[in-house]
């Protein structure tokens, strides 16, 4: 999805080149903030495990662990999946003032509370930490499908919107969701007919779907990559403005099968509410040195997601221009909640 936030981004990333050295060398021999954790850090993940979201979090859970952060305090990830996230949410929301909890923001916690399926919204409920990197979203099917590509898609839901079971994660009305709704209505397909089922994390969906439980499954392009790889899943269209690369070269946009519609979600990690600043300053930090670290480029490489790191007051600003521009494509789709 293209922003008005664009060319903020830009001037951030060239910004991140012409320091390239200077954060290196930081990441190498780090200075620590003033504060440091001084008992456990959860990481609660807002999904099942194996799924993206659940990546991150073991991510940032292995840069800490090899940071060695004087101290030496343990680093746990816990999932929490379901009620769109709120599950997870709840345990940051009773941890007021406490930095030792962290989770995972998206654009689909922000679609699923203008849908009405969430009454939180993390950027203003808790704090934003960073963005640290843009997904996007594919649609697929099992190899055996007669669905031969996103056209062909298309024109089997504008002929019966009802036609085909979707798979998508974690919740209706996520960007998952959001993003492949919005290709579709593009399209020219009822989205608010379409058979719609969630599922508590894109590991199970895909389960689903290679078993013939779903005909379709929308999902960011981690979750698809061993299934395609082994063959047993054809991926029909990426929502990004251009082919990506790696797994992904062979994978048309929705714009190369005439359907004009991109989409993308920033992912960034939030902490409690009401933290001091340097607890943020240390969270901050970490995200960026993370962001800069062969581990995480490999992984970015990998999923072909765009890394993409925000601080924490650009992404609190970020997160709330985005949340006036969701609110416009989710009222087009007609999905939006009574009193949002």
């Amino acid at each position: 999805m293209e922003t008005i936030y664009q060319g903020r981004r830009r001037a951030i990333a060239a910004l991140g080149t012409g320091m390239g050295g200077l954060l290196l060398g930081a990441a190498a021999r780090p200075a620590w903030a003033a504060w440091r954790p001084d008992q456990n850090v959860e990481f609660v993940v807002p999904a099942g495990p194996g799924g993206a979201l659940d990546q991150t979090g073991r991510a940032m859970k292995q840069f800490y662990d090899e940071s060695h952060v004087p101290g030496g305090k343990t680093f746990l990830v816990t999932n929490k999946p379901g009620a769109n996230g709120k599950i997870a949410f709840e345990v940051l929301l009773q941890k007021r003032a406490d930095p030792h909890y962290l989770s995972i923001n998206s654009h689909g916690y922000i679609s699923s509370y203008l849908t009405g399926n969430l009454d939180i919204l993390p950027h203003r409920d808790l704090t934003p930490i960073a963005v640290i990197q843009d997904e996007f979203v594919v649609a697929a099917v099992r190899t055996e499908s007669p669905v031969q590509s996103a056209a062909d898609l298309a024109e089997r839901l504008r002929k019966d919107p009802t036609s085909q079971r979707i798979g998508v994660a974690t919740s209706i009305g996520n960007h998952i969701h959001i993003g492949t709704a919005k290709a579709l209505g593009a399209a020219g397909v009822d989205v608010r007919k379409l058979v719609v089922a969630p599922f508590k994390s894109s590991a199970e969906s895909m389960v689903a779907l290679v078993g013939g439980h779903l005909d379709v499954v929308a999902a960011t392009t981690p979750n698809v990559i061993a299934l395609k790889k082994a063959g047993k899943i054809r991926v029909l269209a990426v929502s990004a403005g251009q082919r990506l690369g790696g797994q992904f070269a062979d994978v048309p946009t929705w714009k190369e099968q005439g359907i004009d519609s991109t989409f993308s979600s920033a992912m960034g990690i939030v902490a409690a509410k009401g933290i001091s600043e340097d607890q943020i300053q240390f969270w901050e930090d970490m995200c960026r040195r993370m962001s800069k670290s062969p581990m995480w480029e490999q992984l970015a490489e990998t999923n072909q997601s765009r890394p993409n790191f925000m601080g924490h007051r650009d992404a609190a600003r970020f997160y709330e221009e985005e949340y006036q521009g969701m609110r416009e494509i989710v009222a087009k789709l007609g999905l939006l909640g009574a009193g949002k």
